[in-house]
């Protein structure tokens, strides 16, 4: 599968028609992979609450577009925060297990690659920080 600007567009134009303003396109074959590799695509406005992820590292690219991911500690208080974009020199963002963290779109089009340690997991109340 090539992953090209006809790609990133197509799930773009799914990101703005959703609800939840992001799709995603899965480069794995099952949950129970591995690996979970998937193709994101987020829109501004998309909500991601702050979460951790307990038994797994996190790594995201930004292929297209500008994100800015957030860090925090278990009182809620942000302890980094990093402006992600292929065009200012600041790619991606590896992301320890167990840390907390959010993103939020800055730029209609953003595309990234996030990869994550399988099988998939979601995400269980006590990884959401209220």
């Amino acid at each position: 599968m090539l992953l090209d600007t006809a790609l990133f567009d197509r799930l773009t134009a799914e990101a703005k028609a959703s609800p939840r303003l992001r799709s995603h396109l899965n480069l794995h074959e099952s949950l129970d992979a591995k690996a979970q590799r998937l193709l994101v695509a987020l829109e501004p406005g998309t909500q991601m609450p702050i979460h951790r992820h307990p038994s797994t590292n996190e790594t995201q690219m930004v292929l297209r577009g500008k994100m800015r991911v957030v860090f925090y500690n278990d009182a809620r208080e942000v302890i980094d925060e990093f402006t992600l974009s292929p065009l200012d020199g600041n790619f991606g963002i590896h992301t320890p297990m167990g840390q907390w963290h959010t993103l939020e779109v800055v730029e209609s089009g953003t595309v990234i690659l996030e990869v994550k340690d399988g099988p998939y997991t979601p995400s269980s109340p006590e990884d959401i920080l209220a």
